[in-house]
């Protein structure tokens, strides 16, 4: 060890002249510890939100989804899913076509988005398990089902249990003649009510895909195909291959990528309260140069000495960037304690919870190990910036004169 760290560690432990000392250094890194835990809190609470999400619109989005670069459909021959089902790792190929449309049941009205699904949609996405009535069906016999979301089941007063009741969708003709109705309008059956996502549960209403191709009168037409990969597969590896095979006329999408401007924004909303909280410490620093400052006057006859000895100016600076880097560390090691506390709390009591009417109960939250690491380069950084100007004063400090 070399001797300014050595010197550095006794300062921090040693006896001061005054008790104000102890007291002011004891605030600035309570301070520090406090800052720290605050860090380690906010991105923790932003990380489980957005696991929260990703878990929610798993259950909606594919894994992978391939939709035309232009325009809103393309057509899907035997070739194509064959070239897709022939990479290593693709498991199901479900075909979607879905549209804006207007919904009318019994007196009540509402715009949504109706979206044909393949039979096997429900192997593709985790459908089943968002299911809060009825069972996810789009056909039953002769009769074309719709599965809806809750929001949108609760805009149009559904019930499910009448059986007589049915949706009517509205969609404009693509080529209407003149003496003809400008709309197509076909009925649908209730036959489910889904849970997910509020974006999702507003807007959509799940039915089989002929019955959508029959109404916007697009034939062997779709607007995506959804795929789901084998688990232990990367979804980048196989999407690069998929590219490969269609080029450049289809966009080839994973999970994130196809919400995401909505995760862009949680990551902005994430490092903007990081970058709050950071602000918060660099006031909390000027606690810890307070204390510092103090330090450097109560050991100015030790720097003298010192610097009798021998000990260049580098060397005292040196101690004193070393005695604010101790004092800082022992500040984030102490907060990172107090998060792991808290954190342990908060995912077995919830000590912290969500006011008013929501699924969840208490704030979610995940820590990751990259958090630590970011708190800890801004601690370090927040610390050795508050070191320097006590540090610079040190140096200033004499030596001792011996008299003849």
């Amino acid at each position: 060890m070399n001797l300014p760290l050595r010197i550095a560690r006794r300062y921090l432990f040693a006896k001061k002249s005054t008790n104000a000392i102890n007291i002011i250094t004891g605030i600035a890194v309570f301070g520090l510890s406090v800052g720290s835990a605050a860090l380690i809190l906010v991105l923790s609470v932003f990380n489980g939100f957005e696991d929260l999400l990703v878990g929610m619109y798993s259950n909606f989005d594919p894994d992978i989804k391939v939709s035309p670069a232009q325009g809103k459909t393309f057509t899907v021959s035997d070739s194509l899913l064959q070239e897709i089902y022939e990479i290593d790792g693709v498991e199901q190929i479900s075909q979607t076509l879905e549209e804006v449309a207007f919904f009318e049941y019994k007196d009540k009205q509402s715009f949504g988005t109706i979206k044909g699904v393949e039979d096997n949609y429900g192997y593709v996405i985790n459908i089943d398990s968002t299911m809060r009535e009825g069972a996810f069906k789009t056909q039953q016999g002769p009769q074309d089902m719709a599965v809806i979301g809750f929001s949108m089941r609760n805009a149009l007063a559904v019930n499910l249990d009448d059986l007589f009741a049915t949706i009517s969708v509205h969609m404009p003709k693509r080529n209407p003649g003149i003496f003809e109705k400008p709309f197509v309008s076909k009925v649908l059956h209730p036959g489910g009510v889904f849970l997910v996502q509020q974006d999702f549960e507003k807007k959509y209403v799940l039915t089989n895909l002929k019955f959508v191709q029959r109404l916007l009168e697009l034939r062997n037409k779709v607007s995506a195909l959804e795929i789901k990969i084998y688990p232990g597969f990367v979804d980048d590896d196989i999407i690069k291959q998929i590219k490969e095979k269609l080029g450049d006329t289809y966009l080839v999408q994973n999970r994130y990528e196809q919400e995401e401007s909505f995760f862009k924004l949680m990551k902005v909303e994430k490092w903007l309260s990081y970058a709050i909280v950071g602000l918060m410490m660099l006031l909390i620093a000027f606690n810890l140069i307070g204390a510092l400052w103090m330090i450097v006057l109560d050991k100015r006859k030790d720097i003298a000495i010192l610097k009798s000895m021998g000990m260049q100016d580098q060397g005292i600076v040196r101690v004193f960037l070393f005695q604010g880097m101790l004092l800082s560390l022992l500040g984030m090691v102490s907060g990172v304690l107090l998060a792991l506390a808290i954190y342990g709390l908060q995912k077995t009591v919830g000590i912290v919870t969500i006011p008013g009417n929501m699924s969840l109960e208490a704030y979610p939250i995940s820590i990751r190990f990259s958090d630590f690491l970011i708190v800890a380069m801004t601690v370090v950084f927040i610390g050795l910036l508050a070191s320097f100007p006590p540090a610079l004063r040190a140096r200033r400090v004499p030596a001792l004169i011996r008299e003849e």
